[in-house]
């Protein structure tokens, strides 16, 4: 299949884009990398009358070490931030976590910001946001937000954007010297987890925990790891039945149990 016919606009600057949201509002697509979104269109599961492209929008650009956070703008691929000679100091996370998205010809393309825009429950970089308890920049001709990322994703690719807004950035906390681990169990590698595992070892006696794949966003919890296997086991059967044709709820809550204590046992291991 073929997407419905749509006007493109390709603005160069963050205004100009904001103020062609403005004037088309939810019948307007940004479009940075298309990863997902052109797949969504020949299927006719999205149908924007405009696409507004914004990868060659200069400001949209950067990847910017602010201190605390590092902030990636808009129009930075995956593959650009997994190149960044700072990311495995800085963003040890993402180092582990982005391997693990598509493949890297689609990585060459898709954006960071446009995987946080799409919010796929299983994808790979918003997991890593949540779990970093980073933050999502939102623009739109009234001006600036910052939405904290557990409040930006709230279900199964449903966001708190507005239709008038688009991400100009996406902020990661740096977390030099703690110890991480990210993996993933998928039917193929570069297809969508049917679970992925984020974790960050917050001192010796306690972990942030990341799990997509098991819900309609993902789910961070902080884990006690001297209670890990009961902690583990109340996750696992606290989730509600959330199933899809590659795995059934069964079957992911098993993974789970699983998967978790060696992500954990392996960010320990990257501590100590």
């Amino acid at each position: 299949m073929k997407p419905r016919p749509f006007d493109y606009a390709r603005p160069d600057t963050i205004d100009e884009a904001v103020a062609l949201l403005a004037e088309r509002g939810d019948e307007a697509r940004i479009l940075a990398g298309g990863q997902s979104l052109m797949a969504m269109m020949n299927l006719r599961l999205a149908d924007p009358s405009m696409l507004i492209d914004i990868a060659r929008i200069a400001e949209l650009g950067h990847i910017r070490d602010l201190g605390d956070t590092i902030e990636v703008g808009a129009a930075v691929t995956q593959n650009r931030l997994l190149a960044w000679p700072d990311l495995t100091a800085k963003l040890p996370l993402l180092a582990a976590a982005l391997p693990f998205v598509g493949h890297f010809q689609t990585r060459n393309k898709g954006t960071v910001c446009g995987s946080i825009a799409h919010a796929d429950p299983s994808s790979e970089i918003p997991l890593s946001l949540a779990t970093l308890e980073g933050s999502v920049v939102l623009r739109s001709t009234g001006g600036e937000r910052v939405v904290a990322a557990k409040d930006f994703q709230i279900d199964m690719m449903t966001t708190a954007r507005r239709g008038d807004e688009m991400i100009t950035a996406v902020r990661f906390p740096v977390h030099t010297g703690r110890g991480v681990a990210f993996r993933e169990v998928a039917r193929r590698h570069g297809d969508f987890a049917i679970i992925a595992i984020a974790a960050v070892i917050e001192g010796k006696d306690f972990a942030q925990i990341g799990i997509g794949g098991m819900a309609g966003k993902p789910l961070v919890q902080r884990i006690v790891m001297k209670e890990l296997k009961s902690e583990i086991e109340a996750l696992a059967t606290g989730f509600e039945d959330y199933e899809d044709l590659h795995a059934s709820a069964a079957l992911r809550r098993d993974i789970l149990r699983n998967l978790a204590p060696l992500v954990l046992a392996e960010a320990q291991a990257c501590a100590a």
